[in-house]
């Protein structure tokens, strides 16, 4: 297991600099959704970014780990991963394995995002029960209790309401060790409980989905939570990384280009949760977005493309955004 008195390494790498990262997801009707998420992983390395990550929705969306996996033979440096996997899509003993194996290939470049999952749709077209939450946070618990001890020094047996394992262990070791960092989504209090205990980055953001969390005193209070947890856990919140994600992010030359992007997407308007996940305009004005989070504490940006062609986007936070923290 891993110990917290120290921040895991990936962690500290992390927490005097900030860092963004981008999720693509391909547009319903994309012709060919594995393309263009390639493209925009190879774009994300090449224009610096410090992560691409898949979103997790195998129901409807592309697999994600077959495409990292294409990506982690083809970059070298960009950080891998998804924010989140949902822990009832894939037993944990697999997440783990699928974990130390993508590290491997990846030389070491692997986040696991892990969450409880949201869409009780995807959960039917997968043939998952769509459990109440408090029953999907405790899935989520155990399945914490497995993966990290499979990269312990001895096999795990556990037995759980939702899962259970026998003498599992990663026997083919991970670059990074004792194992690769593990964010944990969500900003209920039994969750950010989950987080001070078993994750090394704490992410949350705006949308009902990602924690719902989208003014600046809810976002404090947060924050000032985690804090006073990790206090309470006997545990320096220095060693845990707060990362923020946005739903939705459309950059532009101008704030006339991103509005003119925003509306080809929204032609009949936004709904209220889109007006506050939604973040458009130029770099500058994006810039002072992201300041006024970073000014609130967040150190790490997990930014969503929800049309994986529009590399404009990704092109811009790499090359005008992400510098201006630098």
């Amino acid at each position: 297991m891993v110990n917290f008195r120290t921040a895991h390494p990936w962690v500290a790498a992390r927490q005097d600099n900030v860092r963004f990262a981008v999720q693509a997801f391909p547009l319903p009707d994309d012709p060919n959704p594995t393309e263009s998420v390639i493209e925009a992983g190879l774009l994300a390395e090449q224009v610096g970014l410090d992560g691409f990550f898949i979103g997790d929705h195998p129901g409807y969306h592309i697999e994600p780990w077959l495409h990292l996996s294409n990506l982690a033979a083809r970059t070298a440096n960009v950080q891998l991963g998804s924010v989140v996997n949902c822990v009832f899509h894939r037993q944990p003993s697999m997440l783990a394995r699928m974990t130390a194996d993508l590290d491997r290939i990846s030389n070491g470049r692997v986040m696991l995002g892990l969450g409880i999952g949201w869409n009780a749709d995807e959960f039917a077209q997968l043939g998952v029960q769509f459990r109440p939450v408090p029953e999907r946070q405790r899935g989520l618990e155990e399945a914490l209790q497995i993966i990290d001890g499979m990269f312990g020094p001895e096999p795990i047996t556990f037995t759980g309401e939702s899962w259970h394992v026998v003498n599992a262990h990663i026997t083919s070791p991970p670059v990074q060790r004792p194992r690769p960092p593990i964010l944990v989504a969500g900003a209920g209090e039994k969750t950010l409980h989950q987080v001070v205990r078993w994750a090394d980055i704490a992410n949350f953001g705006a949308s009902k989905n990602t924690g719902n969390v989208s003014s600046d005193q809810a976002t404090r209070q947060k924050l000032e939570l985690i804090d006073r947890l990790c206090d309470e856990a006997d545990r320096d919140p220095a060693t845990l990384l707060k990362s923020h994600f946005t739903s939705w992010l459309m950059l532009g030359e101008t704030d006339e280009a991103a509005k003119a992007k925003l509306d080809r997407y929204y032609p009949d308007g936004l709904t209220e949760e889109q007006h506050r996940t939604r973040i458009f305009g130029s770099p500058d004005t994006v810039i002072a977005y992201f300041q006024g989070l970073v000014d609130l504490g967040f150190r790490y940006f997990v930014v969503q493309v929800q049309d994986s062609r529009d590399l404009e986007t990704m092109r811009l936070l790499g090359e005008t955004v992400a510098p201006a923290f630098a």
